[in-house]
């Protein structure tokens, strides 16, 4: 049962910064994930500001160099079925569609999928967890099967969203409003590891709207993947996986973005990989040696060591489709 609270529905985003500052506020977008988590008590909220109205922050166009701006209200459905994302921008393409299902594709929205809260059973029940503040991430010692296995560090909840980790391959940045003004950073630099703050996922601090993603202009040769890798074929988060985002001239890698899903409290880069590809032609035994430097250092912990494996075929698997 949902708790009560008061209901905002702003009409411009200059109201919706003002009404979120507000203690105790949280942002509705396509509300897949917050109705959850208020419905289970997961947290609370004294208001809850619709986005919905806000016509700034939906629709796909093309900027003027060439790149793409997605409103962060765009759905998922509406990002998978782009033609122009799915030419210029797989990855990222393949990641929406890979999302949840379709029902929840068509209301779930890009930066709502950025956004969402971790799935750990440990944050999600009745348990007093470092993620909610807390001293003690249970998993260590618990059921860690669907846990972390890099950049843990007293927390190891893994991030969900399927299109976070294309678009810090592909080098995407967020524009941000919020009380102090606007700012865009890279989307690789929106997450927070726990290290940094176990508490929260993200860098937005209170009042601060998630408004747009910003795409480069693809690359000459530009190639894309989205490897998830799941128990079941539809409505569910990601085991494992990897987002390619690589340019190719005169059949050598010019350029490369490699990063990891479903295996580390944020979309896990491995620029150890990216060196390795550039300046060389896709073969097997580039794959293979590719697939095992990203998963060195991996810290799997008792039931979670399938994932290292798994996350090295997943990454040969990639690379050798782009060959």
């Amino acid at each position: 049962m949902l708790p009560s609270f008061r209901y905002v529905r702003p009409r411009t985003v200059a109201e919706a910064v003002k009404a979120l500052a507000a203690e105790g506020a949280r942002a509705h977008a396509g509300g897949t994930d917050l109705l959850g988590c208020l419905r289970d008590g997961v947290f609370d909220a004294k208001s809850v500001v619709s986005l919905s109205g806000l016509a700034d922050l939906k629709g796909i166009s093309a900027t003027k160099d060439g790149g793409l701006r997605i409103g962060a209200l765009t759905t998922l459905a509406e990002v998978a079925r782009h033609a122009g994302i799915a030419k210029g921008w797989p990855a990222l393409a393949q990641g929406a569609a890979a999302a949840a299902s379709p029902q929840l594709r068509n209301q779930g929205t890009l930066g709502g999928n950025l956004c969402q809260r971790p799935r750990c059973w440990y944050f999600r029940g009745d348990f007093d967890c470092a993620r909610k503040g807390g001293e003690i991430c249970y998993a260590v010692e618990g059921e860690n099967t669907y846990h972390a296995v890099f950049g843990g560090s007293g927390c190891y909840i893994v991030h969900p969203s399927d299109t976070a980790s294309p678009l810090v391959a592909l080098r995407a940045t967020v524009k941000v409003v919020g009380p102090k003004g606007v700012r865009t950073l890279p989307v690789e630099k929106l997450f927070v590891l726990p290290e940094v703050d176990h508490t929260r996922e993200t860098v937005l601090a209170p009042g601060e709207v998630l408004t747009e993603v910003l795409l480069p202009p693809p690359l000459e040769g530009a190639k894309g993947l989205y490897r998830k890798v799941r128990s079941r074929g539809a409505w569910d988060f990601a085991l494992g996986g990897v987002a390619l985002a690589l340019s190719v001239k005169d059949g050598k890698v010019a350029s490369a973005g490699v990063v990891l899903s479903g295996v580390a409290p944020t979309p896990w880069r491995v620029p150890e990989v990216e060196k390795l590809l550039v300046g060389k032609a896709l073969d097997a035994k580039l794959a293979a040696e590719a697939a095992e430097l990203a998963v060195k250092g991996a810290e799997p912990m008792s039931g979670n060591d399938y994932k290292v494996p798994l996350v090295k075929g997943a990454v040969e698997e990639a690379l050798l489709a782009l060959a």
